[in-house]
């Protein structure tokens, strides 16, 4: 990483979110320099779903090119369910596979339109590539899997579904 021009952080400590927003923005105002690889997602799922992307990414202006990935787990499957699996059991799995097949799909550039704030445009983002990858769009945050529920979102989430009823 050294050799690299990383952009570290640690997500929970705001002031290291501004300071990369500026580094990012810093980054893509350099011509000269290549392209940033962000995983939007802050976090890797199942393979069936595309969730929630941080806003972040999506503020600091600049061409998105969207990629999407989806593994094939006919041979083996990348997925590590680390609530399952312990990183020993997942790399015995991986490395005794008969092959790890990845799909990928280099999608048109994306712009933020003028009048779109960052949550909508990667919304669209989103949108897009899990169109392309054949995956379903969840509109909660991949650290569900590790942290509790907030009551608000569950609240949200009973309101949507009286709602319907």
């Amino acid at each position: 990483m050294q050799t690299t021009q990383h952009v570290l952080f640690e997500r929970s400590e705001m002031k290291d979110r501004h300071l990369v927003r500026k580094k990012i923005r810093e980054h893509i105002a350099d011509k000269a320099k290549l392209p940033i690889l962000i995983f939007p997602e802050g976090t890797c799922i199942n393979n069936t779903s595309v969730m929630m992307f941080k806003k972040g990414s999506f503020e600091v202006g600049g061409t998105i090119h969207p990629v999407a990935i989806k593994y094939d787990p006919r041979f083996g499957d990348a997925f590590w369910n680390s609530a399952k699996y312990s990183m020993m059991t997942y790399v015995f799995n991986v490395m005794t596979s008969w092959a790890i097949v990845c799909n990928v799909w280099y999608l048109p550039p994306m712009v933020k339109e003028v009048e779109e704030d960052a949550v909508h445009f990667a919304n669209r983002v989103k949108a897009v590539i899990a169109a392309r990858g054949g995956m379903s769009v969840l509109p909660w945050d991949g650290g569900l899997k590790r942290k509790k529920v907030k009551e608000s979102f569950k609240e949200e989430q009973q309101k949507k579904y009286c709602q319907i009823i």
